[in-house]
């Protein structure tokens, strides 16, 4: 292994730990301050709806989201979701789509994420975030620095924002262009073995398996990588005998 210049992260499961999605109490957060509801329409029905969109679009099916790897932005979704039963947004898309996240699947820190962000930015490595995700790219920004405050992100890379998802290999390669180096030399660290693992693989970074959170859905990486099971295994191999 060669020492990386820079490691990027996946979001879920790698470097915040969300609970289990609860679409309907980030749908009745949303109908409590977020819009009129005139037809007094109920989160039920409202969420039976994302549901069938959902699978119509194809995603959040864990048995086939690695061969979900076009975008859809959630701000387009809850155009459609919500005027379709006539509700009445109030506030900004950002500010809708952050009620309903932060109800829907509270996060929090993965276990040593701070220390090995510190430990990066005293050793002078670069990191920045890739992420598969259909919020907004200022959601996903602001969760993060609310969570994680502390780091050093050099840009956040929201899927929603650039039409292509992991494992494509054309959001790896946008990133890359961002770094403004060599695939060869970043890391890449995520929980997903095939959206994660075998994307960064097929766009020539290194993978590193991130097993801290998983959450075991059967995406066993089918290419050779290093696994990690915390972050402080992790920190430990970037300070041995690297090339």
């Amino acid at each position: 292994m060669k020492k990386p210049k820079m490691i990027l992260f996946d979001y879920g499961q790698t470097l915040i730990s969300e609970q289990r999605f609860n679409g309907i109490a980030g749908t009745k957060a949303v109908l409590d301050k977020c819009v009129s509801n005139p037809n007094n329409i109920s989160a039920e029905d409202i969420q039976s709806l994302a549901n069938e969109m959902n699978k119509d679009i194809g995603r959040y099916n864990p048995a086939t989201n690695h061969l979900y790897i076009l975008e859809v932005h959630n701000h387009q979704f809850q155009n459609y979701l919500y005027d379709y039963f006539g509700l009445i947004k109030t506030v900004s898309h950002l500010e809708l789509e952050t009620t309903f996240w932060d109800a829907a699947s509270p996060g929090k820190p993965t276990k040593g994420i701070e220390k090995i962000l510190l430990y990066l930015k005293n050793q002078n490595l670069r990191s920045a975030v890739v992420s598969n995700i259909s919020f907004s790219g200022q959601a996903l920004e602001n969760r993060i620095n609310n969570l994680i405050p502390q780091n050093d992100f050099e840009f956040i890379l929201a899927t929603s924002e650039y039409v292509f998802r992991k494992p494509h290999k054309r959001i790896f390669e946008l990133a890359v262009r961002k770094a403004h180096l060599e695939p060869k030399e970043i890391w890449y660290c995520g929980d997903n073995g095939i959206c994660d693992v075998d994307g960064a693989k097929a766009a020539e970074l290194f993978p590193v398996w991130y097993k801290g959170a998983y959450e075991g859905y059967g995406f066993a990486p089918q290419n050779e990588c290093l696994t990690v099971s915390d972050w402080q295994e992790l920190i430990e191999i970037l300070e041995g005998d690297l090339c």
